[in-house]
């Protein structure tokens, strides 16, 4: 397979990933919390870095220095997704009250508080609107982060074998 398509590859995965997100709000009407869109964020510079990836079919170097950007954004992507899902699991007692949107946020504190505000998550962060096979959308972006932090990975180690 070209090498491209490597890269391609999971990026039309993120694609559909945040397809399916859109939808989710769009059409069936659930709201994101601040954390979801933190992940949002991680998953289009996963997405940006796949396709530059893509478009420059890099050899042993570049293959490495695209994975740690892949892993990097993987890693803060699932530190995100990890810590709604952590909330989520909380005892109903212990989950942090809900606080403003992000928009809010955004246009009424400043950018330090802001973000200080979207790591710790709120009472929002904690509601399972949807499930599929019993996870939760934070769940399964925890489980994609995770595998798109192994290809990249994988990637870079076949291409190192391959040059």
């Amino acid at each position: 397979m070209n090498q491209r398509l490597y890269y391609a590859a999971p990026a039309i995965i993120i694609a559909l990933l945040l397809g399916y997100g859109y939808y989710l709000q769009y059409v069936q009407g659930l709201e994101p919390c601040p954390l979801c869109m933190v992940q949002r964020l991680f998953f289009y510079l996963l997405i940006a870095t796949f396709v530059v990836g893509a478009l420059h079919s890099p050899r042993r170097v570049g293959a490495w220095i695209y994975t740690g950007f892949g892993v990097l954004f993987a890693a803060g992507g699932a530190a995100t997704a990890g810590r709604q899902v952590w909330l989520q699991h909380l005892p109903a007692d212990k989950v942090p009250q809900c606080g403003p949107d992000l928009f809010f946020m955004l246009e009424n504190m400043p950018l330090s508080r802001t973000l200080q505000k979207l790591v710790q998550g709120s009472g929002e962060c904690a509601k399972v609107d949807w499930t599929f096979l019993g996870l939760s959308i934070a769940e399964w972006s925890l489980l994609w982060f995770i595998a798109l932090a192994v290809y990249a990975l994988w990637l870079a180690a076949r291409r190192s074998r391959l040059s």
